[in-house]
């Protein structure tokens, strides 16, 4: 762990470039923070402007709460002068991405920027495992993948750290092309492109071309990583051959793959994969059951390569990966008169996501007089082709032998009716109607899988299965 600060007070001025009102220039900064909820004392605080509030408006509290400065703008100084010490900028974000470029540039750490539409934050965390062993490693919290969350992630980089990994996403093109020329990664990965964002983009070309932006940041000399299977691959692989970066390496199934993955079979909830990564055969196991995990952890292991660690060692780090909330964490769950597993997808879906779960689910051991129990929300942001794509989950259900499923959303109705009768459950407008339903068909040995786009709201029945687990559990 690095002891050293994470900033001296006087190496913000330039940083920032700003002038100090307020009080004295702080000794040091421990950490860089935009949320008065998560701060810790001794941090920098950032008032950074959102969709819905001004963090100008909670200047008072970070100090309160002992931020050791805030950044505000030229327009609030004057008002918030008595709240504590304050560097005073024209603009806060650009004062954000100012420091963040400060980090990149005092940082001689090797650096990776993931993106795809799907498997990025987990293949980001991955990569975070299998580096620590190596070195201090510095990655993005969260899905912090956005305008404020790079620079933001940036910022937090100590100077000492060794490796940093960074996690890049868009819904518009041109947006990659401005978060990783803040990067200038040495690799950049593109996990998969999937149909999604498709009201913003005509085609999943489109996609791949926006996604594609990450190889133009690449440091001269550098490495693009594409999945060898992806649909779109030619032309990621024609957008980096045409960028700074000096080598394409390739991964997945397709025999011509530099890291390529031979075998791969669930066992209970790890992931047994047998790989060959330029000719030479790697062995691991990932505490995250699904073939689209073990092939993205090809993706860390030719990172891994690049960076010159050794690649055993990297592979066996992987059984130390934890999925992030919300995407494929499963755990063990009280219910009256035993237990069920809970495989929480919550956090985000897609079609390409959405199948992947499903095979996740069927491949799931079920315990005796158990059922496999889907309970889905809207794919968002599809398009204008939204409902035609939810109705293709009917056959996917099929397919992954789901006993029952429940689904809430207007468009995931097409896939509930168009799915045989036997299977349905119950489908509601909402997640919030359909969460006593869910909890209330639950019995002991079922296999529960929840997915759905962020903004379906599907982690609030994530939260009542575990609820009602903590309070059966109390009972016994």
């Amino acid at each position: 762990m690095i002891q050293e600060p994470l900033w001296t007070g006087l190496a913000l001025f330039g940083a920032l470039n700003a002038r100090l009102s307020g009080g004295g220039v702080p000794r040091e900064i421990g950490g860089v923070s935009i949320d008065t909820r998560t701060l810790q004392k001794g941090d920098l605080f950032l008032a950074i402007k959102g969709e819905a509030r001004d963090g100008h408006e909670f200047v008072r509290a970070a100090h309160e709460k002992g931020a050791a400065a805030a950044v505000v703008d030229e327009a609030h100084a004057r008002e918030l002068s008595d709240a504590g010490p304050l560097y005073v900028v024209k603009d806060v974000q650009a004062a954000l991405e100012r420091l963040g470029a400060s980090a990149r540039a005092r940082s001689g750490a090797y650096v990776a920027a993931i993106t795809g539409s799907v498997g990025k934050t987990s293949t980001k965390e991955m990569a975070r495992v299998a580096f620590s062993r190596f070195g201090a490693t510095h990655a993005s919290a969260a899905s912090y993948n956005n305008q404020w969350g790079v620079p933001l992630s940036l910022a937090r980089m100590h100077a000492a750290t060794r490796f940093g990994v960074f996690e890049l996403g868009m819904n518009h093109a041109g947006e990659i092309a401005g978060l990783v020329e803040q990067v200038k990664p040495h690799v950049a990965v593109v996990t998969r492109v999937a149909a999604v964002h498709l009201q913003h983009f005509e085609n999943i070309e489109q996609i791949a071309d926006a996604k594609a932006e990450v190889f133009g940041g690449v440091l001269e000399g550098g490495v693009a990583v594409i999945n060898r299977d992806d649909e779109t691959y030619d032309r990621l692989a024609r957008a980096a051959a045409a960028s700074p970066a000096a080598h394409v390496f390739t991964f997945g199934g397709h025999e011509s793959s530099d890291a390529r993955l031979i075998g791969y079979k669930t066992v209970g909830s790890m992931g047994v994969a047998e790989a060959r990564v330029f000719g030479r055969r790697v062995d691991f196991r990932i505490n995250a059951p699904g073939l689209h995990m073990a092939q993205n952890a090809l993706a860390v292991l030719l990172t891994a390569h690049v960076f010159d660690v050794d690649l055993d060692e990297a592979a066996a780090a992987l059984e130390d990966f934890t999925p992030p909330t919300g995407r494929g964490l499963r755990e063990q769950l009280a219910v009256e008169g035993g237990e069920i597993t809970l495989i929480d997808e919550s956090y985000n879906a897609n079609p390409t996501s959405m199948r992947a779960a499903l095979e996740l689910l069927k491949s799931a051991w079920v315990g005796s007089g158990g059922r496999r129990i889907a309970v889905l929300g809207d794919m968002l942001e599809l398009g204008p082709h939204s409902g035609e794509l939810h109705a293709e989950l009917a056959d996917d259900l099929s397919r992954a032998g789901v006993d029952l499923a429940f689904t809430a959303g207007p468009d995931m109705a097409r896939a509930y009716y168009d799915a045989p009768e036997r299977m349905r459950g119950a489908h509601r407008r909402t997640a919030s109607e359909l969460e006593e339903l869910v909890v209330a068909a639950l019995r002991p040995g079922d296999v529960v899988m929840v997915k759905g786009s962020n903004g379906s709201r599907m982690g609030q029945i994530v939260a009542a299965l575990r609820k009602k687990s903590a309070s059966t559990a109390n009972a016994s």
